[in-house]
C-alpha cells in the first residue's frame, strides 16, 4: 500500500447500503458478492489481499486460521457485538488488532425478545397458522388461552445494554423486574428492578427469564435440565442472545413434559438451521437470528466497524479496541 493508495478492505457479507456507500468513499473495498459465510480457506487467502477486513459472526478466526494469516492483514474490524467467533488470543499474539460494535444493537435486539416473549406467551405460532391456512372454524373462552405479560416476573440474565433496554420495554407492562449480572447496577441503573446474586435465585422467581448474557467459557450450557427444572413451572424462556446458553435437548423435554409453558428463541446451537426437534413444538416461537436486524441499527453497525477502521488507518486507537 502506497502513501496515496487507500487501504483495502474485503468484506465477506452484505452491509447495508449506507455502509457499503460509506466504505467504497474511503476505501478500496473487496465485497464477497454471493453473501454466504466467509469460509477459512476464502478468509486466509483474503488476508493477503487486504489490509483490513469487516467480518460478521459467520467468519471464524479460529486459531488455526490465524495462524496462516498473511502478515498483511493488520485489522479485524467486526460487524458484531459478540467475539465468539473470534480467537482474540491468537489475533493479538499475530499483532492483528480486533474491535467490535458495541452501544448500537440494545434496543433492537430486545424490541426481538419482548416480540418473542408476547408471542410465546399469547400463543403466536399456533394462532397465525389457523388463521394463515384457513382453518379457523371453532372459538371458545378455552380457545388458545395463555399467558399474561402484565403484572408477570420476568427475570433477566445479564444487565447489559441489551437486558436494560428489555428491562425499560417491561416495565411499560407493569412486569416486576428480577436480574443476575457478574455485579450489581448503580441504584440508578436498576430503577427497581431486583438483584439476585446467584443464577438459581433468579430462576425461582422467574414467570419469564430472558438470556441476555454473552456466550463464555462459564456460561456454555448454563441452562440445563437442573437449571430449567428450577424454574416456575408454566414458565416461559426467552433466548436473543447466543445457542450455546441452552442444553437444546433439555429445553425440548421441559417444553414436552409442560414443565415449560412456552420458549422464544432467536439463536440456536447450529446456525443457520436451527434444532428440527423443536419444529413439533408450536409453543416454541423461532425467529433465524435477526435481534439486530433493523434498518437502523444495520447502519450503525456498519458504522461503528468503519470508524474503528478510519481510526485505526489513521494510526489512532480504534474506539472499540479489544
Amino acid at each position: 500500500m502506497t502513501e496515496a493508495s487507500k487501504p483495502v478492505i474485503w468484506i465477506p457479507r452484505r452491509l447495508s447500503d449506507a455502509t457499503l456507500e460509506r466504505a467504497r468513499r474511503d476505501y478500496d473495498v473487496i465485497v464477497k458478492e454471493d453473501d454466504t459465510p466467509g469460509t477459512a480457506d476464502e478468509i486466509i487467502a483474503m488476508s493477503a489481499t487486504a489490509d483490513g477486513m469487516i467480518p460478521c459472526h459467520s467468519e471464524h478466526f479460529s486459531a488455526d486460521v490465524v495462524a496462516k494469516l498473511d502478515p498483511r492483514l493488520k485489522i479485524v474490524a467486526n460487524h458484531s457485538v459478540g467475539t465468539d467467533h473470534c480467537d482474540l488470543a491468537a489475533l493479538k499474539s499475530r499483532g492483528i488488532a480486533v474491535t467490535n460494535t458495541p452501544g448500537v444493537l440494545a434496543d433492537a435486539t430486545a424490541e426481538l425478545a419482548f416480540m418473542l416473549m408476547l408471542s410465546a406467551a399469547r400463543h403466536g405460532v399456533t394462532g397465525d397458522r389457523i388463521v394463515r391456512s384457513g382453518n379457523w372454524d371453532f372459538w371458545s373462552p378455552a380457545f388458545l388461552v395463555g399467558k399474561q405479560l402484565t403484572g408477570a416476573r420476568l427475570g433477566i440474565v445479564g444487565m447489559g445494554g441489551v437486558g436494560r433496554s428489555l428491562a425499560r420495554k417491561a416495565r411499560g407492562f407493569d412486569m416486576e423486574i428480577h436480574y443476575h449480572n457478574r455485579r450489581r447496577l448503580e441504584t440508578e441503573q436498576e430503577a427497581g428492578a431486583i438483584y439476585h446474586d446467584t443464577l438459581e435465585s433468579l430462576l425461582a422467581v422467574s414467570d419469564f427469564l430472558s438470556l441476555n448474557c454473552p456466550s463464555t467459557p462459564e456460561t456454555e450450557g448454563m441452562m440445563n435440565a437442573e437449571r430449567l427444572a428450577q424454574m416456575p413451572k408454566g414458565s416461559v424462556l426467552i433466548n436473543a442472545a447466543r445457542g450455546s446458553l441452552v442444553d437444546e435437548a433439555a429445553l425440548a423435554d421441559a417444553i414436552q413434559s409442560g414443565h415449560l409453558a412456552a420458549a422464544g428463541l432467536d439463536c440456536f446451537r447450529d446456525e443457520p438451521g436451527g434444532n428440527p426437534v423443536f419444529a413439533a413444538h408450536e409453543n416454541i416461537v423461532m425467529m433465524p437470528h435477526v435481534g439486530s436486524a433493523t434498518v437502523r441499527t444495520r447502519d450503525a453497525m456498519g458504522f461503528k466497524a468503519l470508524d474503528n477502521l478510519d481510526a485505526f488507518f489513521a494510526g489512532k486507537s480504534p474506539p472499540d479496541m479489544l
